[in-house]
């Protein structure tokens, strides 16, 4: 059948596809800025048509509803990173959280480890050969497109084109909705005086020539602001935000010495602005790529000369890393964190520097710091990252290299990078924690 007879026959409304979904179902989401906001508002608006429905996904910018209490009787959220719409789920009991690597997760749909029966995605409209493209998220939604039963697409002319392991046909998907929109963006953060001194750190550590993984904030920024005079730059990151199209205009950006995909930007989403996404659209320079590809460690370990900054939101004196929790409050998940730096630590040049980068402290509302550096992580949070795995610690004080350092002396040096308010009290649990004078 021609492939536009095919288009609209499936064309319906959002109310109409989500009649797909049966009881029992696992309805997983795309990640990021992919997900399909008409269809989730309408099967939360539906939801007396089903029982039993477990919503799956990483990263969501949407409303979460499905994840509210009001609706945990026809809804349960089980989810592979939390964010701020729907973590409360977890903590309330009503939702769940699963462990897992960023790069794990296709295979793990693949061998029915994570089940999928419906996948919603958002797509492009289908080219001259009848090719829808997701254009901002490969990751692990081009797996659980593969892997479902139903496949439901939102069709938005504003989705960038973006070439790699991206295009889907008309064939493959069960239903069409159309629904115009601007993607949601992800502003520039403000760079302050700690990000930038931050920033300047980081900066200290990278060389012309170098291949950069880093995320989305006011460090990722602050660091990429500090590069406008380096050359022969390399991105391979799970993603790129504006501050790459801002580095790469400054001709510092041109892949040419990573290794491995070299002449390409790799990444595995896109998050940011309208800017971010016009610049991506039919760009030769970008490529998106499933992350089972992007993150494994074994493509990681391949790249020559990688920084990969990542954050934390606190780190014990052995070096044990936390990035997920808050104690026993799960606040975002593992990410691609761990993918990139152990597959630094593999990494055959011997060059590779792993980054985790932060404030010395976080600041509360009501103006009081807690320190970022602390003698014990917190009752019950999880290690992100292992001691064994931690490398470069960076802050606006100084830079710690814990890579061989013995317990004390990775203790001496991350007090002396911590806020000098907190680094007297550090020096007394230091000597209570070792035996040992400071």
């Amino acid at each position: 059948m021609d492939w536009k007879k095919t288009y609209e026959s499936k064309k319906m409304s959002a109310d109409e596809a989500v009649k797909l979904i049966k009881s029992g179902d696992t309805v997983v989401l795309a990640h990021a800025v992919a997900e399909p906001v008409a269809l989730v508002d309408a099967m939360v608006a539906n939801k007396n048509l089903y029982k039993d429905i477990t919503v799956s996904h990483m990263v969501t910018l949407g409303k979460g509803e499905y994840a509210k209490k009001e609706n945990s009787d026809t809804f349960r959220y089980e989810g592979w990173f939390t964010s701020p719409s729907v973590r409360g789920s977890i903590s309330e009991g009503h939702g769940d959280f699963v462990p897992v690597f960023f790069h794990e997760i296709p295979s793990l749909i693949r061998n029915d480890r994570l089940h999928v029966d419906v996948a919603m995605v958002t797509v492009t409209p289908p080219d001259e050969h009848g090719y829808c493209n997701v254009g901002v998220s490969s990751d692990y939604t081009m797996q659980a497109v593969k892997s479902a039963r139903v496949v439901l697409v939102e069709v938005n002319d504003q989705v960038p084109t973006v070439f790699g392991n991206t295009y889907i046909h008309v064939n493959e998907i069960d239903a069409f909705v159309e629904y115009n929109r601007p993607l949601p963006e992800s502003k520039p953060a403000v760079i302050g005086p700690v990000e930038e001194a931050i920033g300047k750190n980081c900066a200290s550590l990278i060389n012309d020539g170098d291949t950069l993984q880093l995320g989305i904030g006011a460090i990722p920024d602050a660091v990429l602001a500090q590069l406008g005079e380096k050359k022969h730059l390399g991105i391979h990151s799970e993603m790129i935000a504006d501050g790459v199209v801002d580095l790469f205009e400054k001709g510092a950006i041109d892949c040419s010495q990573k290794g491995i995909d070299e002449g390409k930007m790799v990444v595995t989403f896109l998050m940011g602005t309208k800017k971010l996404y016009d610049w991506c659209d039919k760009n030769p320079m970008v490529e998106l790529r499933e992350v089972d590809y992007v993150n494994h460690p074994m493509t990681v370990c391949n790249l020559k000369n990688l920084v990969c900054i990542n954050a934390c939101v606190q780190i014990d004196f052995m070096g044990q890393i936390v990035s997920e929790c808050i104690g026993t409050k799960q606040i975002s998940g593992v990410g691609g964190q761990v993918d990139f730096i152990r597959g630094a630590s593999m990494a055959k040049d011997g060059n590779a520097r792993a980054i985790i980068a932060m404030p010395s402290v976080t600041v509360k509302k009501d103006g009081s710091m807690i320190s970022k550096v602390v003698p014990f992580i917190d009752h019950g949070a999880a290690v992100t990252t292992s001691r064994c795995d931690a490398d470069y610690v960076v802050t606006e004080y100084g830079i710690a290299k814990l890579k061989g350092a013995n317990l004390k002396d990775r203790a001496r040096q991350l007090i002396n990078i911590a806020h000098p308010d907190f680094r007297e009290e550090l020096k007394v649990q230091f000597k209570e924690r070792f035996n040992a004078e400071f």
